[in-house]
């Protein structure tokens, strides 16, 4: 059956892109961008709480607020998971736990007592991750010396040598940076209170195969050098860290726009003797204010925020819902992607030096970290527009991204070549992707912004594609990198494979196009649950969700699709639609860190199936 023989069914999905379109439009700033709240877990809103505890700058109100909002994500069972509907984490609940007897919860509590107990249950702080006992230790809930040493000589490693800086991913460097500086000084901020009833009796696991036990031997050695350190080379190597820190704090104050990095930079410095009055200091926490939510349920702090990420993709979406080319609304966002263009170097030139800057970064004030999904997203959104001074952009935008392209074809997000897998033995990082390999996701955008450029029979693009078939799963989907899961990733790949001239009857898109049907739920809508990246069982396996829904539409679209599966999606959609126009999804579809930490972008809901029914419109015309 095809589209023009469900009359009723374009009605519908006409009328439910009109409410979605009006809904997105009122939502624009008046400077032209979009950008939702980005949700995550109670550790930012735990850890904030630790930061102001450690810098002696916790209010009352600040502490009654956030444990507000904590305290309202906590379950029945007394724990905290991370993501909506997840199971228990253990160093999140610990966290969350620590920040509550912050703001007064008296350990007798109800809730106190269920978390507390399944604590213990769980391993205690011994089996919490590394991080978290990072945390507690900065307040003397932890022996330093039962942590893993990162030495702040780290730094004079060339970046052709394995370990340095360099070789962790953007995110991961900018975190461990900071983090030498506390492991080397070992500060020590008294709470007002003792952690025994989180104690589980034990010690922590430690990897005694391959290279784990190489490095578990490594930073034995290096416990010791800690305590007798070369002392001229110790203090160079503190004061290096410290200006690597200071030249990448951004205009706001932010490090590279997210949490982890931030909070452990002002520790850091603060520790070497930067007071609170120090522009530095002062710059990174009114900073925070920014990444700061306060309403009747309570505060929370953004890990993150997506103002370009969100911006390009509400301009794609209406642009498919039908927006002409010189729409006010579309003209604004133009113009304002335009001033957020990067035009200088950063961390990503140190791989590409040869390469001059251009493309865009994801939020506000992270212009020393662009990175190629976004790059690739805000090229065809601005090509959507009748904009001439967008042009230049787009130019330097492509020519940096055909210069972000790795040895294997493929591309990552912040980095080019960042593979180095010798970082994730160490004993520090088991927590979270620490390298930024090339994904099926990232390189599937490029592909599909390069090639609507023109650029499909480029050998850049071809060596991409071969490498987005190469990166073909078995069943027929695709692994997503920064969405969940296999159907953010065969959302992704099989637009741009068609894109880039891969036509609808080849066995690739065929199997894609299998898979996804295969895993259509009997609602008509898709789904993948989280545990996806730790359980196989769960690949494709999910409560149906707006945002999947349309992943799964964009790419069945794309791939030339007018069956009774796209029907039932589109009828997914309208049915499930609020009378506000846009959609309910408290599933988390983002992802930070495949099996660790996951985001709720709260407009994926809204653009995504806009521009799912809108290509659904126009191929029933």
């Amino acid at each position: 059956m095809t589209t023009t023989e469900v009359p009723g069914l374009t009605g519908a999905a006409a009328a439910a892109v009109e409410a979605a379109r009006d809904h997105l439009l009122g939502m624009q700033a008046p400077e032209g961008w979009w950008k939702a709240e980005l949700e995550t877990n109670v550790t930012m809103d735990a850890e904030d709480l630790l930061l102001r505890q450690f810098l002696g700058i916790r209010s009352a109100a600040d502490t009654a607020d956030a444990a507000r909002w904590i305290r309202s994500r906590q379950r029945a069972d007394g724990t905290w998971a991370n993501f909506h509907g997840g199971p228990a984490d253990l160093s999140t609940t610990i966290e969350a736990y620590v920040a509550l007897r912050l703001a007064g919860d008296p350990v007798d509590a109800g809730h106190m007592r269920r978390a507390a107990g399944y604590v213990r249950d769980a391993g205690g702080i011994e089996g919490s991750r590394v991080f978290t006992r990072v945390w507690l230790a900065l307040f003397g809930q932890w022996s330093w010396d039962d942590l893993p040493v990162m030495p702040p000589e780290l730094m004079f490693l060339p970046s052709r040598v394995p370990l340095n800086v360099y070789d962790w991913a953007c995110w991961a460097r900018q975190t461990i940076v900071p983090l030498t500086i506390l492991g080397s000084l070992r500060p020590v901020r008294a709470l007002p209170f003792d952690l025994a009833e989180l104690r589980g009796g034990g010690a922590p696991a430690a990897d005694a195969k391959g290279w784990g036990r190489v490095f578990n031997a490594l930073d034995r050695v290096l416990h010791v050098y800690g305590k007798r350190p070369v002392r001229p080379l110790r203090t160079a190597a503190l004061r290096r860290a410290a200006d690597w820190i200071i030249a990448r704090q951004e205009a706001d104050g932010c490090w590279g726009g997210i949490q982890p990095p931030w909070v452990y930079s002002l520790m850091a410095l603060n520790v070497l003797g930067y007071d609170l009055d120090h522009p530095v200091i002062k710059r990174g926490l009114a900073g925070l204010e920014r990444f700061t939510i306060r309403d009747e349920r309570g505060r929370r702090l953004e890990a993150c925020q997506s103002p370009v990420w969100d911006t390009v993709l509400a301009m794609i979406a209406l642009a498919d819902a039908g927006a002409a080319p010189d729409h006010p609304a579309l003209l604004r966002a133009a113009r304002w992607v335009v001033r957020e263009e990067v035009r200088g170097l950063g961390d990503w030139s140190v791989r590409r030096p040869d390469v001059p800057p251009g493309g865009w970064a994801f939020e506000f004030d992270n212009d020393i970290y662009p990175d190629t999904d976004d790059t690739a997203e805000a090229i065809m959104a601005l090509r959507r527009v009748a904009l001439p001074e967008a042009a230049a952009p787009i130019e330097r935008a492509v020519r940096w991204l055909t210069g972000m392209a790795s040895r294997d074809g493929g591309f990552a997000a912040f980095d080019a070549d960042n593979t180095r897998e010798l970082c994730t033995k160490l004993p520090f990082c088991d927590f979270g992707a620490v390298i930024d390999p090339p994904s099926a996701d990232v390189t599937a955008h490029v592909v599909e912004a390069l090639a609507k450029e023109g650029l499909a029979e480029t050998a850049v693009v071809k060596r991409a594609v071969v490498w987005l078939l190469k990166a073909q799963e078995a069943d027929g989907s695709w692994f997503g990198r920064w969405g969940a899961n296999h159907i953010y990733g065969t959302g992704s790949a099989v637009p741009a494979l068609i894109a880039a001239g891969v036509r609808p009857g080849k066995p690739a898109i065929r199997r894609a196009v299998a898979w996804l049907e295969e895993h259509q739920n009997p609602d008509g809508g898709w789904g993948e649950d989280l545990r996806s990246y730790d359980d196989p069982a769960w690949i494709g396996r999910g409560e149906s969700t707006a945002s999947q829904t349309a992943w799964a539409l964009l790419a069945l679209l794309a791939a030339g699709e007018r069956s009774g599966a796209v029907e039932a999606g589109v009828r997914w959609l309208v049915r499930s639609q609020r009378p506000d126009g846009t959609w309910d999804e408290d599933q988390f579809t983002g992802t930070g860190f495949p099996g660790d930490f996951y985001i709720n972008y709260h407009l994926y809901r809204l653009v995504f199936p806009i521009s799912a029914l809108g290509r659904y419109l126009r191929g029933a015309t």
